[in-house]
């Protein structure tokens, strides 16, 4: 049984201003997406588009710029929606205070997916041939963002075995019984293990949205396993049918991910990819 190292959340204080690893997660998710998004730039079928649709590195820096607008605002706004509707309706002030916490990862994902189409149309680009590009470029940047819930203390798992090699204590929990290290579980399923299937998935000319489908599938699966592990919210509990709020925001996403590999099956390969 491991105790939780009670890490400072503050990286470094200089004066009034703290920087905080959290907020070093999202600066290193961002800094590995412009990384993998050039990369993605050499395979097919980008590496092959000529002409006034080609791509350029400056359409990666305003992809970064489009997404981050919409993980911010879709993610706030997703977790007001999805957890939280009744306390905001009676202290609407509050949805801005986004310093006291509070993102949801399915509403960061329509708020990226909305920033996308907005990059598409405004550039001239297929939306999925954009959406396409994106995904395989995002599962190493949640991976940070679960590093900084572990190093926050936050997000800890259910329950576990006391005879778990890898049980963890996390003293913030209220309880000194062992949990499972749910942030670790995410970081290496939705995070390291999506991004290697998707990267790999990705390198071969697939057609338009398929791999866009893969990542919905890839990651609601795996965020539905992952679920069975963590605390849910101690403000929601359980749902129907003993799921979390995040298993069942899970399913419609598989659902569309499934539809969208189905519709996929009868796109043509992009003439840049053969």
């Amino acid at each position: 049984m491991l105790t939780y190292p009670q890490i400072d959340p503050v990286a470094l204080q200089i004066g009034p201003v703290a920087i905080h690893w959290y907020g070093l997660t999202y600066v290193v998710a961002f800094g590995l997406f412009m990384l993998l998004a050039r990369l993605r730039l050499r395979h097919p079928p980008f590496a092959g588009i000529t002409g006034p649709g080609a791509w350029r590195f400056k359409d990666v820096e305003d992809l970064l710029f489009f997404g981050v607008l919409g993980v911010i605002i879709g993610g706030r706004l997703g977790y007001v929606l999805f957890y939280k509707p009744l306390y905001y309706l009676g202290n609407p002030l509050e949805v801005l205070a986004v310093w006291k916490g509070g993102m949801s990862f399915h509403g960061g994902l329509l708020g990226v997916i909305a920033s996308q189409w907005w990059f598409a149309r405004s550039r001239g680009k297929p939306v999925w041939q954009v959406l396409d590009l994106v995904a395989p470029c995002v599962p190493l940047g949640l991976a940070s963002g679960r590093v900084g819930n572990f190093i926050n203390g936050e997000l800890w798992g259910r329950l576990a075995d006391p005879a778990l090699p890898w049980g963890m204590v996390f003293p913030h929990s209220g309880t000194m019984a062992p949990r499972h290290p749910s942030q670790i579980y995410q970081f290496l399923l939705e995070g390291v293990l999506l991004f290697i299937v998707l990267w790999l998935f990705a390198r071969r000319p697939r057609p338009q949205a398929q791999v866009s489908a893969a990542f919905l599938i890839g990651y609601g699966v795996l965020r539905f396993v992952a679920e069975y592990f963590r605390e849910p919210d101690a403000f929601l509990g359980t749902l129907s049918l003993g799921l979390s709020m995040g298993q069942w925001l899970c399913v419609p996403m598989v659902a569309a991910g499934i539809a969208l590999w189905v519709w996929s099956l009868r796109q043509p390969v992009p003439k840049a990819a053969v």
